[in-house]
């Protein structure tokens, strides 16, 4: 495996700044999951990293918090788990990063009025002619 985590085409982190946690999984495996520790949380502390600029480390923080958590415990290794934890770390990273799309806001056309206020008047009329019919009309 790669020496850094990469997280998008221009960031990746090192994994010397990822924590590794081990411990028994609650996941599949029988007997031998009860005698291995399979289950992987990968734990990043935003606010320590160093490779990290501080316009990232700053939305990180505002949008995920100070510290991100992924756990993984599908597989029966150790290592698929790890290797899981850190995709899902990875991808959880990709999506604070992600800057939204600036929204131009705009304005309804003449003719989308014109459609709306005619679909309007045939609703009206559609009523009316439902109403029961009397001498005063």
């Amino acid at each position: 495996m790669a020496e850094q985590l990469r997280i998008d085409e221009r960031t990746a982190i090192p994994l010397a700044e990822v924590e590794l946690r081990t411990s028994r999984s609650s996941g599949p495996g029988g007997q031998h999951a009860n005698v291995t520790a399979s289950r992987v949380e990968a734990v990043f502390d935003i606010g320590a990293s160093r490779s990290l600029d501080e316009a990232r480390r700053v939305r990180l923080m505002e949008r995920l918090g100070p510290v991100v958590t992924a756990v993984a415990q599908d597989g029966r290794s150790q290592y698929r788990n790890r290797e899981l934890a850190l995709e899902r770390l990875a991808a959880k990273l990709a999506v604070g990063l992600r800057v939204p799309r600036h929204r131009r806001p705009t304005k309804p056309t003449r003719a989308s009025r014109a459609r709306r206020l005619e679909q309007k008047r045939q609703a009206g009329e559609r009523k009316q002619s439902r109403r029961r019919w009397s001498a005063d009309d």
